[in-house]
């Protein structure tokens, strides 16, 4: 004898369970955690040996200064090369009036004293160009999921003002889910960017050290959303 099949759990309340729909929101303000810089090495030459030659004695230059901040700098990773000839458009034929090098280079701080200083060193070299700094949450932040916890939090808290507002109490947890999890497009617009940039390049005075900078990390804004659906008991109204 076949089993009778088991009730399917309908998508709206009924008298017998009522249910209750809300959103629950974090917001969070927070200090970044990194601070990346992107740095462009350059040379240019009308001997293409000589170029990469002057390209490489230079990236080595900025390689060895970024390590030298030791743990400070968490990341480091080279992008780029390009080693591009320029045409003398005047004359006939495919003459090389000079050759252009460039080599960009990444770099990811967790010590932002070390990156105001090292920012300004790098600045100071020739033909160095350093850009950022970009701030940041890790990806696997606990802010992330402090902000989740405080919006799940916020969703029960919410559902229970609702149920106490008609004399009763939640019976169980329907449904919760991300806002946005079941639809391609999110129903409110990304938080805007937290990326504050900046270039330098190249000495102001030459011969003078320049006094390292003083970076103010710029705040993380960190939000979940999470809509949740709940069962209550019957109310007597």
């Amino acid at each position: 004898m076949t089993p009778p099949p088991e009730p399917t759990a309908l998508p709206y309340g009924t008298p017998d369970a009522p249910r209750i729909a809300v959103r629950g929101e974090a917001h969070l303000e927070v200090d970044p955690e990194i601070a990346r810089i992107g740095i462009t090495v350059t040379a240019r030459g009308k001997d293409r040996r000589t170029t990469l030659d002057d390209l490489t004695r230079r990236n080595t230059t900025v390689l060895d200064l970024v390590k030298s901040y030791g743990d400070a700098v968490e990341h480091l990773e080279t992008g780029a090369l390009t080693l591009t000839p320029q045409l003398d458009h005047k004359g006939r034929g495919e003459r090389v009036r000079t050759y252009h090098g460039a080599i960009h280079l990444t770099a990811e701080l967790t010590d932002f004293t070390a990156l105001g200083e090292l920012t300004t060193r790098l600045a100071d070299l020739d033909l160095t160009r350093v850009d950022g700094p970009w701030w940041s949450l890790r990806p696997d932040s606990p802010t992330h999921r402090t902000a989740r916890r405080q919006a799940v939090q916020a969703a029960v808290q919410r559902a229970r003002e609702y149920a106490d507002a008609l004399g009763t109490t939640l019976a169980a947890l329907v449904e919760l889910a991300d806002i946005g999890a079941e639809s391609p497009t999110p129903p409110y617009p990304p938080a805007p960017g937290r990326a504050r940039s900046m270039a330098y390049a190249g000495p102001a005075e030459p011969g003078a050290a320049a006094p390292p900078l003083d970076l103010e990390p710029q705040r993380q804004h960190v939000r979940a959303q999470i809509n949740a659906r709940f069962t209550m008991v019957p109310p007597r109204l």
